[in-house]
């Protein structure tokens, strides 16, 4: 009996299994040759982490040799704002595009989360036209609907859709964007307020580090002057010279890391101050849309995006981050006090339980019944999000994305068949 009740738990983990890898892209694209270069920019760029931590979701897909005149002559950061332009922010399949309300709708698209989009510029015209057709084109009021919907290539309704659209999406405003490598990295975080950080970096010359490691991958954690007067920073005045700079490199990481690649990190990541003699590293902690990073000694959360253009990202952060190497690991808690006992009555003062009174009958809970799905109308645009807003649901520092209900479901019975092997 226990050996096939372990042959159905192992059959019900694979089937897990399969379900999450399901809903990760490249694993989807992988299957579709057609796709390969498409699919490969996803990974490149780390817009694969953002779509898989977003939901609902529509990729629309480019076959081989459509991105060929963008690759060829722009920058990868160029490259992938071209890419988020072909990620819909809502789903999409066959059926929702033939009956697009009033014929035509403006949709969201993850180009639009990342604070650069001016106007329209993030979003994606969707029309359907005459002879059965759907044409795409840029949200900007004028542009052409010179890209169409040629097929479905895979749908997790409502979820994930995968489509096909004929030609890239890609306005010259978008392809004219400057490149992460001409930004100025102080004044950057000078606008940001974070002007201490700034002076700081300055100052022991670590700013320099940052500038040649921007060029092949950068993120920056950057406390805002806030963190700086809190009443529990560290006085920088008790460490040396050499103590400051690990301190600031502590706050980079060696790659390009947005937030979408930040929830899918698991374990420990390394720093710029990373070495030899110290680990000085970091990990993630995610709950819904919010991001923390966590030292051992402390947690402070990703307050906003200052830039995300590959291959350069900078966050701000609540606070410092104080890393256990200088500060040591954050103390227990201290146990709280012993509840205190009141004295029991004397049988002389005990109610008699002739003397109780009647217990009233407490009404019964009333439990409303659960509200519908909030699913947009057809046709009808997702609602934009900030710059700093995440689509995802995750709770813990590996999850990323909400697991559609199939995997809950798949999850329950592996638990419930493994408690009973332990019971038997």
């Amino acid at each position: 009996m226990a050996a096939a009740s372990l042959t159905l738990s192992l059959a019900v983990i694979a089937l897990l299994s399969a379900a999450v890898s399901a809903t990760n892209i490249t694993d989807i694209l992988s299957g579709y040759p057609e796709y390969s270069e498409f699919n490969d920019l996803l990974t490149k760029t780390k817009l694969a982490d953002e779509i898989n931590s977003r939901e609902p979701v529509t990729v629309c897909a480019l076959p081989n040799g459509a991105l060929s005149a963008v690759t060829a002559k722009h920058p990868l950061s160029v490259v992938k704002n071209v890419l988020a332009l072909h990620v819909l922010l809502d789903y999409f399949d066959a059926a929702k595009l033939h009956k697009i309300s009033e014929g035509s709708v403006l949709t969201t698209t993850l180009y639009q989360t990342t604070g650069n989009a001016a106007g329209q510029l993030g979003f994606v015209n969707i029309t359907d036209v005459k002879g059965g057709k759907v044409a795409f084109g840029s949200g900007l009021p004028g542009s052409p609907l010179d890209s169409v919907f040629t097929k479905s290539v895979k749908q997790f309704p409502y979820n994930l859709s995968v489509i096909e659209i004929s030609k890239a999406i890609a306005p010259s405003a978008v392809l004219s964007a400057a490149a992460p490598s001409d930004a100025n990295i102080t004044a950057l975080l000078d606008k940001a307020g974070c002007k201490t950080f700034a002076s700081l970096i300055v100052s022991t010359g670590v700013v320099k580090v940052f500038a040649s490691a921007a060029g092949k991958g950068l993120t920056v954690f950057a406390p805002n002057d806030e963190a700086f007067k809190a009443p529990d920073a560290p006085d920088l005045t008790k460490l040396t010279n050499a103590e400051v700079v690990s301190l600031l490199q502590y706050h980079a990481l060696a790659a390009y890391t947005p937030v979408g690649s930040l929830k899918q990190m698991k374990g420990r990541i390394s720093t710029l101050a990373t070495n030899g003699a110290g680990k000085y590293d970091l990990g993630v902690k995610t709950a819904g849309d919010s991001v923390s990073l966590v030292t051992g000694v402390d947690d402070s959360r990703i307050a906003s995006t200052v830039i995300d253009s590959t291959p350069l990202c900078i966050f701000t952060v609540d606070s410092l981050l104080l890393p256990v190497e200088f500060f040591g690991k954050a103390p227990s808690p201290a146990p709280g006090p012993a509840p205190e006992t009141s004295p029991s009555p004397s049988p002389a003062e005990a109610p008699t339980p002739a003397s109780a009174p009647e217990p009233a009958a407490a009404p019964s809970p009333f439990k409303s019944p659960p509200a519908p799905p909030a699913n947009s109308p057809d046709g009808a645009p997702s609602e934009g999000p900030t710059a700093d807003s995440q689509n995802s649901s995750s709770d813990n520092s590996g999850a990323s994305f909400e697991a559609p209900a199939v995997v809950k479901v798949l999850l329950t019975v592996a638990v419930s068949v493994f408690g009973s092997i332990l019971t038997s």
